[in-house]
């Protein structure tokens, strides 16, 4: 039965995970999900805000029928903590003077938090203490930390042919991403023109996504990103220093390594 809740809890967090990127695709007009064309493109809109919630709502009978109040709460919590992150992203975009802090709370939320839940949540379904429970979660926050950061510098230095997704949506959508908001910091005025044109004011053209691309690469910010990714897989893996020495631990501090190295 216990083997049962996990996987229920795990499925939960799959159909959560689904959900948002369903929602997300809408929102940003995402054309490709995964490498394929996004569902949204094939069923329209209504169809796929309907499925995602469908998924929600499985996601939550799922959660009860593990019948814990606690794994309830995180994921529950996670869920709304998720929505807030985006309402925020979406408030701020194509905001040339948003800070690194608060674009570090936008992927906290939107991203690293349903990590954390999903680490925290099989905590406690194998029923460890609370100092190891929030271990756990402290190394899924930075694992979810370090993902994003990796995924933001990836649609200025990836491909499309292995990103599953276009290269350049986050520029072409004006999303205010650390290796933009970095480019931006380092710009003389020439370079602070072309911002204020193609993210500012929205008015890109064709070769824009290019220039692009050149100035965060050329500037440093794309390798700035990525330092700071490893920093937060590193503190990921220091969380689980008080873990023995295992196979699991290794799987986990493995997957850390992953998030920052990947190249889709």
């Amino acid at each position: 039965s216990d083997n049962q809740a996990c996987l229920k809890l795990a499925a939960s967090v799959e159909f959560i995970h689904t959900a948002t990127l369903l929602h997300d695709d809408v929102v940003d007009g995402s054309q490709l999900r995964r490498g394929k064309v996004a569902a949204h493109l094939i069923w329209g809109a209504a169809q796929s805000v309907l499925v995602g919630d469908f998924l929600f709502a499985r996601a939550f009978e799922l959660m009860v029928e593990t019948n814990s109040m606690k794994a309830l709460e995180i994921l529950a919590r996670a869920s709304r903590v998720i929505a807030e992150g985006e309402v925020l992203q979406l408030t701020r975009s194509h905001d040339l003077n948003l800070s690194q802090a608060i674009y570090l709370d936008i992927i906290a939320a939107k991203t690293a938090e349903l990590f954390a839940a999903a680490s925290e949540a099989g905590a406690v379904s194998a029923g460890v203490d609370q100092v190891k429970s929030d271990a756990l979660r402290a190394y899924g926050l930075n694992l979810g930390l370090a993902f994003q950061l990796a995924d933001d510098a990836l649609d200025y230095g990836g491909a499309t042919e292995t990103l599953g997704k276009n290269a350049g949506d986050d520029f072409r959508e004006g999303k205010a991403t650390l290796p933009l908001l970095l480019a931006i910091a380092r710009s003389g005025p020439r370079e602070a023109e072309f911002w204020e044109r193609a993210i500012g004011r929205r008015e890109q053209t064709e070769p824009d996504f290019r220039r692009a691309r050149e100035l965060i690469i050329g500037s440093g910010a794309l390798d700035a990103t990525l330092d700071l990714a490893g920093d937060y897989a590193d503190k990921a893996k220091a969380a689980l220093a008080m873990f023995p020495a295992n196979d699991w631990r290794v799987a986990l501090e493995s997957l850390a390594d992953f998030a920052v190295s990947r190249r889709a």
